[in-house]
C-alpha cells in the first residue's frame, strides 16, 4: 500500500481515539511527509516517520540516567514528555512522548499487567460522557488510535484505564493533547514492547514527583 494511503487513512481517523486528543487536532496540510517508508511487521506494517520533524530531545536516544530507579524501570516525565527505560549501565534508552492535556494528565506508579499486538480500542466511559458519538470499537490496525502497540498499566489488580500506546499522529509527540495516556512513535512502542515483559514496574510523574 502506499505510504500516501496509509498516511490519508490516518489523518481521516484521527480524532475518534480516547487516548487520542479531545476533538479534532489541526495539522499541516503536508500530513505525509511526516512518513518515509514502513517497518516489517504483522499484521501491518509500521508507518515510519521522518525524524528530522521531531524536536531532537524527541528523538529515541540513550542518555546518561543518575535518577534512584532500578534497571528495568519505567520513567514517564509528564512535564518533559519523555519516557525512559533504565538501563544497568547508568544509562537509560530515551524516547519522546505526547501526553494528556492539563487536567486529565496521570501520575503514580503502576505495572504493565498485560501488552497488545494492534490492540483494539474502546472508549472509557468518561470518554462516551464527554462524547457520546465516539464508537464503541475499532479492531486494531492502522486506523486505531492505540497504534502498534499498548502497554496497559495497572495498579494492583485494578486497571487504571492508562496506557503506553502507539499513535497515528506523530506530530503530537511533545504535546499535551490526549485525554491522559502516553503516546509514543509507533516505531517507538514497539521498541520498547520487546523490551520490557509482563510486570515490568512504571512511574509516571508530574512536577518530578510520581508520590502525592
Amino acid at each position: 500500500m502506499p505510504i500516501r494511503r496509509i498516511v490519508l487513512g490516518l489523518i481521516l481517523i484521527a480524532p475518534l481515539a480516547a487516548c487520542n486528543a479531545r476533538g479534532p487536532v489541526n495539522v499541516a496540510s503536508d500530513d505525509a511527509a511526516w512518513y518515509t517508508g514502513t517497518m516489517p511487521d504483522k499484521p501491518f506494517d509500521v508507518p515510519l516517520v521522518d525524524k528530522s520533524r521531531l524536536d531532537p530531545k524527541y528523538r529515541r536516544q540513550v542518555v546518561r540516567y543518575t535518577g534512584p530507579e532500578k534497571p528495568g524501570t519505567i520513567v514517564v516525565d509528564i512535564d518533559n514528555r519523555q519516557i525512559a527505560l533504565v538501563q544497568e549501565d547508568g544509562s537509560a534508552i530515551q524516547y519522546g512522548v505526547g501526553v494528556g492535556k492539563a487536567g486529565f494528565s496521570w501520575k503514580g506508579e503502576a505495572h504493565i499487567a498485560r501488552k497488545g499486538v494492534w490492540p483494539d480500542w474502546s472508549p472509557t466511559t468518561t470518554m462516551v460522557s464527554l462524547n457520546p458519538d465516539l464508537p464503541r470499537t475499532r479492531k486494531g490496525g492502522l486506523d486505531n488510535p492505540l497504534g502498534a502497540r499498548a502497554l496497559y498499566l495497572y495498579q494492583g489488580n485494578r486497571d487504571t484505564l492508562f496506557r503506553i500506546h502507539g499513535t497515528n499522529e506523530p506530530w503530537s509527540i511533545g504535546e499535551q493533547l490526549s485525554s491522559g495516556c502516553v503516546r509514543m512513535l509507533n516505531e517507538d512502542i514497539v521498541d520498547l514492547y520487546e523490551r520490557v515483559p509482563v510486570g515490568t514496574q512504571v512511574l509516571v510523574k508530574r512536577n518530578g514527583k510520581y508520590r502525592v
